[in-house]
């Protein structure tokens, strides 16, 4: 488990979700240190089911996390997290931290550009978003630590080997919080699939609320898995729908279509909430929202906990969703997704 925190407007929220050309590559500094940043995401429509091949398309936000490497005197490389009060160090076995870094240490010294190749290094890490809040907190600071390691990857080379840290916390990955967080932009994910940008005709406005409690990604994809098992039929059903929504989801997006969309973010939430995924803090979010103004509203991400995405019309409108969150005792945000189609396969120098 990573540590709890809780969700606040952090350095670079306001400016909303970018679209556009990464600038989240990783640098090498010199011959003794580099860095690296990445996306956090908000899934729209399709988490859970993504797991087992259906389509999921989510977008990244500038809330992310950034990473910086530097030749180290000892001899373990380490990862320090200021944010969290950790340091650990390859090797260690304590915690899943510890052995997340270790396992993308070890993966990332397999190649030849790593900065480990020189040595151990220590790494500090800062993640600007809340674990456990369906973000995509550990994959945002997993992408940042392989672009430190790793200077020149690609997206596809950065999102690879940060699922070697992915599967450590999560058991079973889709792969989407990685595939965002070294993309950014909006995309429709497919697990197994290429990834697909899809351009938007017209900005979204999204609140982004959090029911203050987190949530493990592992338990909730676990206790999916055992409903499969028990009512195989319930589940695919389930997943059947939630592939027409994601289908519809993409054309609403291409053609503009708020209102369609909002309308898919709510029965999307209805499947997920018969999934047993949903909480009553989730439902009072996803309620006030909508009492607001918010054209649909969800939970994005495990479920169980974390955060709401609620899709409003307007600015003026995720003012007051956000407001309205605050009234009833809950934190969020608002941000923006511009329409401009995310570029794959070139990382702009920090």
């Amino acid at each position: 488990m990573l540590p709890e925190a809780s969700l606040v407007h952090g350095a670079g929220a306001g400016t909303g979700a970018r679209t556009g050309t990464s600038p989240v590559g990783a640098s090498a500094a010199s011959s003794l240190s580099s860095t690296g940043r990445a996306w956090g995401k908000v899934i729209l429509l399709g988490e859970h089911a993504v797991v087992y091949g259906v389509p999921a398309l989510a977008v990244g936000i500038d809330l992310g996390a950034r990473a910086s490497a530097v030749r180290g005197g000892g001899a373990k490389s380490t990862l320090e997290v200021p944010g969290w009060g950790v340091s650990v160090s390859e090797g260690d076995g304590g915690t899943d931290l510890a052995r997340a870094w270790t396992a993308i240490v070890v993966a990332a010294r397999q190649d030849s550009r790593a900065v480990l190749s020189a040595g151990p290094v220590v790494l500090t890490g800062h993640a600007e978003l809340p674990p456990g809040g369906g973000l995509g907190c550990s994959a945002a600071l997993g992408v940042a630590i392989a672009r430190a390691l790793v200077p020149g990857m690609t997206s596809e080379e950065a999102a690879g080997l940060a699922m070697s840290w992915e599967r450590v916390f999560h058991g079973n990955p889709s792969g989407i919080d990685a595939a965002v967080a070294a993309h950014g932009g909006s995309i429709l994910y497919e697990k197994g699939s290429p990834m697909q940008s899809v351009p938007l005709k017209v900005s979204l406005t999204v609140c982004l609320g959090s029911t203050g409690i987190a949530s493990s990604t592992k338990t909730m994809v676990d206790g999916v898995a055992r409903l499969r098992e028990k009512k195989p039929e319930l589940v695919e059903k389930a997943f059947s729908g939630i592939t027409s929504l994601v289908r519809n989801a993409r054309l609403a997006l291409e053609a503009g279509d708020l209102a369609a969309l909002g309308n898919l973010m709510n029965l999307n939430q209805m499947i997920l909430s018969g999934l047993l995924l949903s909480t009553e803090e989730i439902e009072r979010l996803c309620g006030t929202a909508r009492d607001d103004g918010a054209l649909g509203a969800k939970l994005t991400g495990a479920g169980g906990g974390g955060c709401v995405v609620a899709l409003a019309p307007d600015a003026a409108t995720a003012e007051q969703i956000v407001a309205g969150w605050k009234v009833a005792g809950f934190t969020g945000f608002s941000t923006s997704v511009r329409p401009t189609q995310v570029t794959t396969g070139h990382e702009a120098q920090l």
